[in-house]
Formats: C-alpha cells, sequence, structure tokens
C-alpha cells in the first residue's frame, strides 16, 4: 500500500494485538452492568448452607411449639390444680335450710365437691343432688371465684303428718317421701293423717292423693286442716277449724281450681252462709251443705 504525503506506511505485524475474549471471560459485568460472565458457585457449600438454615428453622419451630405446650400446661395447672381456685368445706355457703331439711344433709352433698377447683366443680350434679332431698322443691348452687360455692334451696314444711296408732307421727312431703326427724320441730299447722303403718301408706294410692292435695294448699289454708281421712283415692276429705268445715276434694286432679273454689268459698259470708260442707269433687259445680 502506497501513501502519499506525510502519510506513513504501518506495519500491521508490529501492531499488539489484544485479546478480547480473555477479557471478555475475566469480566463479571458490561460496561452497563449486564452479566456477561456468571459467577462460579460452590454448590457443596450451598447445600450446607441451606441445610444448617433448614435446621435452624426447625428449631425455631420445636422452640414455639414447646413453648406454647408449657404455656397451656402452665394454665391447665393453674386453673385446675393450683390453690388459687381449690374448693375447701369453709368456702360452702348453704342457706335456706328449716327444721325439716337439715343444713348438715346439704352440706353433706355440696362438700362432695370440696378440694375440687372451682371450675370442675359441677353445679347441675350438685343441684340434682338437693332436689331429691326431701323437702326440697328448689335449689340453687352459684358459684363465686376464685374459691367460694353459695349454695339455696328452698325448703318446705311437710304436706301432712302421718299418726298411727301408737301416737306416731311421721313428716312426709307431697311426693310421699319422709322429711329429717328433728326433736322439737314446730307441728302446728300441718295436717295430720291417721294410718295402721307409715310404710305400707306411703305405698297406698288414697294416702299418695291426700299428700299431693295438701302439698298444693295455700299455707294458710293448710294451717287450718285439722283432720285428713282417705278411704279410697278419690274420696280424700278434710276437716277445717277442728271440724267446723269439711272439704270434700275427691281426688288431686285439677287441684288448683279446687283449692281456689274453695277459698273463694270461705272468704265470701254471703256464699258460705251458715252451711259447713264444701264439695269440689267436681270443681265446676261446687256443692254447699
Amino acid at each position: 500500500m502506497n501513501f502519499s504525503g506525510s502519510e506513513r506506511s504501518i506495519d500491521m505485524r508490529k501492531l499488539k494485538s489484544k485479546d478480547y475474549v480473555a477479557q471478555t471471560l475475566n469480566q463479571t459485568a458490561g460496561p452497563v452492568g449486564v452479566v456477561s460472565r456468571p459467577k462460579v458457585v460452590d454448590f457443596n457449600a450451598r447445600l450446607k448452607e441451606r441445610k444448617q438454615a433448614g435446621r435452624r428453622t426447625l428449631m425455631l419451630r420445636v422452640c414455639v411449639v414447646v413453648a406454647a405446650v408449657a404455656a397451656v400446661l402452665a394454665l391447665i395447672w393453674f386453673l385446675l390444680f393450683s390453690p388459687v381456685f381449690l374448693l375447701n368445706e369453709q368456702g360452702i355457703h348453704v342457706s335456706g335450710q328449716n327444721a325439716w331439711v337439715s343444713k348438715d344433709k346439704i352440706m353433706g352433698i355440696a362438700q362432695r365437691e370440696s378440694g375440687k377447683s372451682l371450675f370442675l366443680v359441677s353445679s347441675n350434679e350438685i343441684t340434682r343432688d338437693l332436689d331429691n332431698i326431701p323437702g326440697v322443691t328448689e335449689s340453687k348452687v352459684e358459684k363465686r371465684f376464685p374459691r367460694m360455692l353459695d349454695v339455696t334451696v328452698h325448703a318446705q314444711e311437710p304436706a301432712a303428718m302421718l299418726k298411727t296408732s301408737d301416737k306416731n307421727l311421721t313428716a312426709v312431703d307431697g311426693k310421699g317421701r319422709k322429711l329429717n326427724s328433728v326433736n322439737g320441730a314446730p307441728m302446728n299447722g300441718i295436717p295430720v293423717i291417721e294410718v295402721d303403718d307409715v310404710d305400707k301408706a306411703l305405698g297406698d294410692r288414697a294416702v299418695q292423693q291426700a299428700l299431693i292435695i295438701m302439698d298444693h294448699l295455700p299455707k294458710d289454708l293448710r294451717q287450718r286442716v285439722s283432720k285428713v281421712t282417705s278411704k279410697t283415692q278419690d274420696s280424700v276429705t278434710c276437716e277445717l277449724d277442728h271440724g267446723n268445715y269439711t272439704v270434700i276434694w275427691g281426688d288431686s286432679s285439677q287441684i288448683k281450681l279446687k283449692q281456689a273454689t274453695v277459698v273463694t268459698i270461705l272468704n265470701n259470708p254471703n256464699v258460705i252462709g251458715d252451711k259447713h260442707q264444701i264439695d269440689v269433687s267436681a270443681p265446676m259445680k261446687p256443692i254447699i251443705k
């Protein structure tokens, strides 16, 4: 090649060559940050790191589970077994008992739950057992946290006294159950039914009907009953005011209507007049003699 003027001839063989391929391979990124050559990765080291991370995650999860279980167990112990909620005899309070339903009998039932956490005390079981006590018509059990129990009963007077020929008296409720025997208990105002044998009488339908009727009478009327006779289950009769009035009840059917009719007649001088016998065996058509 010929050059004119000041141009010089260049020997291409003397030019220094540059290995652009090697330079490119040694670079990790191009001039604009584009990756041109990936880094060499140690897969064994990477796998080891992943295993270590997995173990750390597993240990963390195990610690969380153990902590949660420990917290639950601690809560269970605190609520059910710690002294904080433990019921004892001093924490049981009873009210509503009378001469015929003793406090000792009520306490005996409630104290079965003594030594338990108040959370484990069954109010329903206590109420059920209390309602089975003769003379108890209603009961209520209330928990007072942290460790107190209030037991309230509604104790009725006997529906009647069963009197045998030897003049022994046995108090019974309207269901024919014997009440608690207490010396010196008040007898005034309690109807008396004369029987030959108490146990046999309690299984007699005639006596059972008489007890149901006496049990349903309002207190002021029952206190006026001086004598009760029941030859058959549908011929219950009682005397009021020491024999001044005689009421023929029949059986215990429609007893609320019957007792309301008797009270209405007795309280109306214009109706009762000089009559002394009221027959409400058919309450819609009472007969006054």
